[in-house]
């Protein structure tokens, strides 16, 4: 199947807009790492507290800045967690301890920031922990079990638990949803309000990443980047010829670059899940890369009397009906992905759909002209083209 039959156009002719397009986009990227936002390494790699939240209600990330503020709690980074029809919110606090006692305390100033007037003398029960429910039911024995009081509260506190966790995810929105709940006795149930609120949200998770973990996976990281472009030089030096690996890596190098700036400008954090699209990313521009390579080796001893330009430019527009099929279907399954896959894999789809067309372009307008510019060098040299058959010298 072909899109295109004997197109002619003259890529290496733009060559200048090319280079003008890619400058724009890695000088900003550049200056956004160095001198604006930073790079926007996830809490994988600097380490933090992660607390997963849901509401009752459609959140309003505003307010719930402003009560982090209110309670001291700075610049957190608040976003919608999965769909947003189940309400749920992830707050990133700066907390970076990695002790039980720093769970805690990442739970506790969530929860002591978000609750609205608290009454008095009253715990809140969509915050409350198995253990504490279980103490409440004991102390008061609304059921009057005597000396077996311990385990029918215990099973009575996880009944509430299980309500509450599992048929209501996480949040009751009133103590009368209880009367009648699986496994609650109707004496528990009616006892509750004597001690319990309900807020508006429950505290779902809390996660800790310490900052050596951090460091440790931002080196690993680095390195898994550099061995993967290590590892594509050789292959393309022994299968073509030197120049074309170079040619290679720095295009991915550029779209890796590209795609790491874009994440800075639109400060997006770069996760583990991140890292693992940009490695993909790699290869997949590298594939495409070597397509065209492979068509200008095989155009070469093909068209000995003709320019290099113009049989890269041949050998382009030959591929160019492949390029469009491929990229385009795996464009499209990512850009789905990014459209609803969620907040979970939002960084690992952006990555790709930056990456897929800035490799599929790359590929044309990056690799094909620094292979054409390194053969004009060594013909000004008086040098014979490398990979053109002895005697060429056009």
């Amino acid at each position: 199947m072909e899109f295109f039959h004997n197109v002619n156009i003259d890529f290496l002719g733009k060559k200048w807009y090319f280079l003008a397009f890619s400058l724009v986009f890695s000088v900003a990227g550049v200056l956004s790492m160095l001198f604006w936002h930073g790079i926007p390494w996830g809490v994988d790699f600097r380490g933090g507290t992660l607390v997963y939240v849901k509401f009752s209600h459609t959140p309003d990330l505003g307010a719930i800045r402003a009560a982090m503020d209110r309670a001291g709690l700075k610049d957190p980074k608040i976003q919608p967690y999965d769909q947003s029809s189940l309400n749920e919110v992830l707050i990133d606090l700066g907390v970076r301890e990695t002790s039980e006692a720093a769970l805690d305390q990442g739970k506790n100033n969530i929860i002591n920031a978000l609750e609205k007037n608290p009454p008095a003398g009253k715990a809140d029960l969509n915050n409350a922990s198995l253990l504490s429910v279980k103490t409440y039911l004991f102390e008061n024995d609304p059921m009057h079990l005597g000396t077996d009081a311990d385990p029918k509260y215990a099973a009575q506190a996880q009944a509430i638990v299980d309500f509450r966790d599992k048929a209501n995810g996480g949040v009751l929105n009133s103590l009368s949803q209880l009367n009648g709940a699986p496994g609650v006795d109707p004496a528990a149930a009616a006892i509750i309000p004597n001690g319990f609120f309900l807020s508006d949200f429950g505290v779902r998770n809390v996660e800790i990443v310490g900052p050596q973990v951090g460091g440790q996976l931002r080196t690993q990281a680095g390195l898994a980047t550099l061995y993967s472009l290590l590892g594509m030089l050789i292959y393309l030096g022994f299968r073509f010829e030197w120049i074309y690996g170079i040619a290679a890596v720095v295009t991915v190098f550029h779209d890796t670059l590209i795609t790491v700036g874009a994440f800075s400008l639109t400060k997006t954090d770069i996760s583990l899940t991140v890292i693992a699209a940009i490695l993909t990313l790699i290869g997949y521009s590298n594939n495409d890369t070597i397509v065209v390579f492979d068509r200008i080796r095989e155009n070469i001893k093909l068209m000995r009397r003709e320019k290099l330009s113009d049989i890269v430019n041949r050998s382009i527009n030959q591929t160019l009906s492949r390029t469009i099929l491929t990229a385009g279907l795996t464009f499209l399954t990512v850009l789905a992905l990014f459209l609803f896959g969620g907040e979970v894999l939002r960084g690992f789809s952006l990555a790709l759909v930056i990456g897929i067309l800035i490799g599929t372009y790359s590929s044309i307008a990056i690799a094909a002209p620094i292979l054409v510019a390194y053969q004009d060098w060594r013909i000004e040299k008086g040098k014979r083209p490398v990979g053109m058959p002895a005697g060429k010298a056009k």
